[in-house]
């Protein structure tokens, strides 16, 4: 590699797990790290350092140049000479006394790799007699994606047979979810600080498709550390940052999740490490409101609900979720919670926070009380009378009967229910999906007794969700001229593959987290140990096929990461169940009253000018 190309990588298995992404880049730095506009068109974010290793003591981003000053936010030089990269890493981060001779010549010896890379040989490293639980640790990070020498995110999937990379050499948010709270609960807080740090200056590019613009909160689906020629001088080199906000994925979809899994991060990495001094600062409280005031903006809906399109969630293809999808609202919920938590008090916010306490009650009525599915309720809606014109209809989304699937009647369960996965006008989407119920729990959407419920109906369906491979992405899949309606003929989408029925392992960490959160750990321990059982066998795939998850997906990446980091989360909360705190929310009385006022409040409004009434301030 010329010296001018060389950008500082670390050799991962020489290192120990706490030092591998460099934390001495953190201590006793000075100068500053910015971020200059590349080309308005390419949208992506350079790094110009100045020659020395450095950080800054003030929070300031400014838009007009894009610079960036924040306090221990550091990045090596990307067009420095390699011989003072390598010496500047071995003599800051390196302990004279603290590496044997044989360990500092394996340094010296081993070449640096790229992002995201395996062994030199192209197969993922051997593992001899390593456990799993070891061998998904070098799998994890061995696709560790560097910028400018720190460790910044990880890359979607790590198969050395893929003949076609397509974006899975890309930092997803909501790929990384899983890997950064493996690395919090590992005690390693320095890459999911990065990544929360870099993503939120890329939330601020401009970002265009067909001259129009989305809205300014919007967070990237995913980003791409790229090297490019520095401008105005060919034989030079430097890294940027490439994201990606729909305009190129697959359908061309905005990621609606990005920002409320951000969000979500942002408060785990706070009350798992104790370090309130990110989540404090100016940038990042600017960041947590333009989300917000995207996702609480006005407008003709009448639910408290977020509608999206189809394919703004881990459904990334066309699927029947457009809507009002339970995944979406799970999430918002969460966020919305976790915003609460980390907004710090001014008089600006005011408004905001009155805004969010509202939506926050309003949201828990509807999803509960229009959502929630049993046996009870579907006697219910099998009972319903249609077309009621009145303000104190009981079939107030005027739901036809014969909508209830044949499949329903006989695979509820007499104990357990579920959240629905949709619900519109004479519309309700009786499939299960696994992620929106399970986070449900989590945030405390659901309440605590249909929180139990899920849990009682996951196990009672045990065959159908789980089967040889936890856990199904939803249930059942979609067949026959349904398939070919809604899905378009997707061809990835066929019945029981991918999205449509597909059995997703990264699922495993919400379950445990959820079960840990019920006081029923045992649910997660016996998805662990399935899955235990061949996912190592079989490579970490992305996911698994046919009714009974027995086949590795027909177009499913192997050694994909989240596969790997959902494995990883699941054992260490297990191990340590307290952990899991730092992931849930707990309902609030504030918010439980307010819910009892709603319930017991008269449903007729008076027709006429609207009068001031008293917001709920929770």
């Amino acid at each position: 590699m010329a010296a001018s190309e060389t950008v500082l990588r670390v050799p991962l298995g020489s290192l120990s797990q706490s030092c591998y992404y460099l934390p001495s880049f953190f201590v006793n730095s000075t100068p500053n790290l910015s971020f200059k506009p590349v080309n308005r068109n390419r949208k992506t974010v350079r790094c110009t350092n100045s020659h020395e290793v450095s950080s800054v003591s003030k929070h300031s981003f400014h838009s007009s140049n894009c610079v960036l000053k924040g306090k221990k936010f550091v990045s090596t030089i990307c067009k420095c000479q390699k011989h003072d990269v390598e010496e500047s890493f071995r003599s800051t981060v390196l302990p004279s006394d603290g590496l044997s001779s044989e360990l500092k010549s394996d340094l010296d010896e081993m070449p640096l790799p790229v992002n995201g890379s395996v062994s030199s040989n192209g197969n993922a490293q051997s593992v001899g007699t390593k456990s799993i639980e070891d061998e998904a640790w070098d799998l994890l990070r061995q696709s560790v994606v560097f910028y400018c020498g720190s460790p910044i995110g990880t890359i979607a999937a790590n198969d050395p047979n893929s003949t076609s990379v397509l974006n899975y050499d890309q930092v997803f948010i909501r790929d990384f979810i899983p890997s950064g709270i493996a690395f919090l609960l590992k005690g390693e807080y320095d890459i999911v600080r990065n990544f929360i740090l870099y993503t939120l200056q890329l939330q601020s590019w401009e970002k265009t498709m067909d001259c129009h613009s989305p809205g300014q909160g919007l967070m990237p689906c995913s980003f791409k550390v790229k090297t490019v020629p520095l401008d105005g001088d060919d034989s030079m080199t430097e890294e940027v940052l490439d994201p990606d906000f729909g305009e190129a994925a697959i359908g061309r979809v905005a990621p609606v999740d990005s920002g409320l899994w951000w969000i979500i991060l942002l408060r785990a990495y706070g009350k798992c490490t104790g370090d309130l001094s990110v989540q404090e600062r100016v940038d990042v409280q600017t960041g947590i409101k333009m989300i917000l005031k995207l996702c609480l903006a006005d407008g003709f809906d009448m639910f408290p609900t977020l509608l999206v399109t189809d394919g703004s969630c881990m459904i990334d293809r066309r699927m029947g979720i457009h809507g009002h999808p339970l995944e979406i609202q799970a999430l918002f919920y969460s966020a919305l919670v976790c915003a609460r938590e980390m907004l710090t008090p001014e008089d600006g916010s005011a408004d905001l926070i009155r805004a969010l306490n509202n939506r926050l009650v309003a949201l828990n009525f509807h999803i509960r009380e229009y959502y929630w599915l049993d046996l009870k309720k579907i006697n219910e809606i099998y009972r319903y009378q249609t077309e009621e014109y009145s303000y104190d209809a009981v079939n107030k989304f005027n739901i036809y009967p014969d909508q209830i699937p044949s499949w329903l009647v006989d695979f509820m369960p007499n104990r357990g229910g579920y959240l629905i996965g949709n619900l519109q006008p004479a519309h309700m989407d009786f499939r299960f999906f696994t992620l929106g119920n399970l986070w449900s729990i989590v945030s405390s959407l659901a309440s605590n007794d249909q929180s139990h419920a899920i849990l009682d109906f996951i196990e009672a369906k045990w065959a159908e969700l789980v089967a040889d491979m936890p856990l199904k992405i939803c249930y059942p899949a979609m067949e026959g001229e349904e398939w070919r309606i809604i899905t378009g003929s997707d061809p990835k989408n066929t019945p029981w593959s991918y999205h449509n029925g597909g059995a997703w392992p990264t699922l495993l960490w919400q379950l445990t987290v959820a079960s840990i959160k019920m006081g029923r750990p045992e649910i997660a321990e016996k998805a662990v140990e399935l899955a235990e059982r061949r996912i190592s066998l079989d490579k970490w795939p992305e996911y698994y096929d046919t009714k009974r998850a027995r086949f590795i997906g027909k177009q499913a990446r192997l050694y994909q990461t989240w596969s790997i980091a959902g494995y990883l989360v699941a054992k260490l909360l297990l191990a340590n169940p307290d952990a899991a705190k730092f992931l849930t929310s707990e309902e609030d009385s504030d918010l439980r009253n307010a819910f009892s006022c709603m319930l017991s409040a008269n449903p007729r409004r008076t027709r006429g000018p609207k009068k001031a009434q008293q917001p709920f301030i929770v």
